[in-house]
């Protein structure tokens, strides 16, 4: 810009290099003084040329005439000099006043100053504090965030979706389950035979190392050390090291076959097995938690009376006697019980039934169902008739009312011993005094109605009865009865192969038969056949005492 004004400065006096005034923003503003300046005063050139006849004054005034107009050129052109300085100036300060908003600066300065007059009056409230205040303050910006841990929420109550019924998701649960409590019954089982002496010189080294420990107070350290060496040990097992200790060899499980080739029965076994597994494991929880109630509940007066009078024991001894004296007092008993009371208890069942008073408060505790069969017993006595005096009277001498009972044992046909032609001692064993429900398929016969026959299955201490269903006389043919001494071969046996399962039948084989005899759809199978098996040896035991 101050390039461009030096240039129109240096060319001010020549005319022709200006630009007209009239294309110049500003040139309306000079053009008529240019024309006035520019034009020559026709009365002072008559008043001279009259004063001047002769010519010579007329020189003296062209040379003040351009003298004058040279002066009005100069003046003419520091005019437009200044126009186009304003110009320029005007266009600059447009270009400056669109570039830099004024107004959003004087904003921001007020902003700004009403920020620091905020800032003033902060530090002047700071200044105006005490020192509790501030030492408040200090514990705040320094323990703020734990003190916020603190604070009391109202807890969320998150409901975890329930995964929907899968029987790969159940056989993975139970071998999940299997493995991560295999330690614990490793430890365990380590521990049984320990106590057991399974290995005579491990268990007399550890009673050797524990009485000691136990009679110089270092039980509890004991305990530690060998914790701490478990986790040694599992660390070195970690990194690779084939450290293998136990008492007990370890038993190698069958493989399991891979899931991708079990046929559909095949994995509806396994299904109805890992069901099993997990009715029984659930059924142990639930009766030793409920033996656990009911002893602290008073359920059992008897039992629970005498934990009653341990703990008032325990309690007193704590207050009189030492702590040393009391752990020395605990560890040497559990030693002694560990490892020669409970060995000597398990080696003599009798023995352990008659003094060993923690298995048999444990045995005597009744679960919930247990008790519900009670009351129904107690409530089933109250309905039933009393026995009258004459019935009584007819019972033989010597004879109890349970033989009598058995002797006098009838099915819904009539008298046990009267349907099947038996001897009036033969009546069913307690356990299928009410019989199994079975069928009986005698694959001799042709008939259909001989081939298949529904009926109720019974076991006594000589014969195995079966009654039909189908019988309307108490004697019937379609009834059996087989000597148990006559059985050549007894197993379990599966009728349809296309079920899932190992059956609900029984096979057995009788020299009068070509085929053995299958008692089918048996819901209590395996009840009745180690039953039947029980029975069959212990007669065949009797019979041939030398083998």
């Amino acid at each position: 810009m101050l390039k461009r004004l030096d240039k129109i400065r240096f060319r001010g006096p020549k005319r022709d290099d200006f630009l007209d005034l009239p294309e110049s923003p500003t040139g309306s503003d000079t053009e008529c003084s240019d024309d006035i300046l520019l034009r020559p005063r026709p009365s002072i050139r008559d008043s001279d040329e009259q004063r001047d006849p002769a010519g010579f004054g007329t020189l003296s005034v062209m040379q003040d005439l351009r003298s004058e107009s040279e002066r009005l050129n100069e003046v003419k052109g520091h005019l437009e000099i200044a126009l186009l300085e304003k110009h320029f100036l005007q266009e600059e300060l447009r270009k400056l006043r669109e570039e830099t908003n004024v107004e959003t600066l004087k904003q921001e300065l007020e902003r700004e100053r009403s920020r620091r007059l905020d800032l003033e009056q902060k530090m002047n409230k700071q200044q105006k504090e005490t020192v509790c205040s501030r030492l408040q303050s200090w514990l705040y910006d320094r323990f703020g965030v734990y003190i916020e841990d603190f604070r009391f929420q109202p807890e969320e109550n998150t409901v975890e979706a329930e995964e929907p019924l899968s029987a790969k998701r159940l056989t993975e649960n139970m071998r999940r389950l299997k493995w991560s409590a295999r330690p614990v019954t490793n430890f365990l089982r380590n521990l049984s035979a320990l106590s057991n002496w399974h290995s005579v010189y491990t268990s007399a080294i550890a009673f050797i190392i524990y009485m000691n420990a136990a009679w110089h107070g270092w039980a509890i350290p004991l305990f530690l050390f060998l914790a701490i060496l478990r986790l040694s040990l599992n660390y070195l097992i970690a990194r690779g090291w084939k450290i293998q200790w136990s008492i007990v060899p370890e038993v190698s499980e069958p493989v399991e076959p891979s899931k991708e080739d079990l046929t559909v029965s095949e994995k509806f076994q396994l299904v109805l097995d890992v069901a099993q597994k997990a009715q029984n494991l659930f059924g142990k929880m639930a009766d030793v938690l409920e033996k656990i109630k009911n002893l602290f509940m008073w359920v059992q007066p008897e039992i629970t009376q005498k934990l009653y009078i341990a703990l008032w024991v325990a309690f007193i001894s704590s207050c009189v006697l030492p702590y040393k004296l009391m752990g020395f007092m605990i560890g040497l008993y559990a030693g002694i019980k560990f490892f020669i009371i409970d060995f000597l208890f398990k080696s003599c069942p009798k023995l352990r039934d008659k003094y060993d008073t923690p298995y048999i408060m444990w045995n005597s505790l009744p679960t919930d169902p247990q008790l519900k069969e009670r009351s129904n017993a107690t409530v089933s006595r109250r309905i039933q008739p009393v026995v009258s005096r004459s019935s009584l009277a007819t019972i033989p001498a010597g004879v109890t009312r349970e033989e009598e009972s058995g002797r006098s044992h009838s099915t819904k046909k009539g008298a046990f011993h009267e349907i099947f032609n038996l001897p009036e001692n033969e009546r069913p064993l307690p356990v299928c005094e009410n019989g199994w429900r079975c069928c009986l398929i005698n694959r001799d016969r042709k008939i259909p109605t001989d081939y298949i026959r529904n009926g109720m299955l019974y076991v006594t201490e000589n014969y195995l009865c079966f009654e039909s269903s189908s019988s309307r006389s108490g004697s019937s043919k379609k009834n059996k009865v087989i000597k148990l001494v006559d059985i050549t071969d007894i197993q379990k046996y599966k009728v349809l192969s296309v079920l899932p399962g190992s059956g609900m039948g029984i096979s057995i084989a009788t020299p009068s038969t070509q085929k053995p005899l299958v008692f089918g759809a048996m819901i209590h199978r395996d009840e009745a056949f180690e039953t039947i098996f029980t029975q069959y040896m212990k007669i065949m035991t009797t019979a041939n005492p030398e083998t």
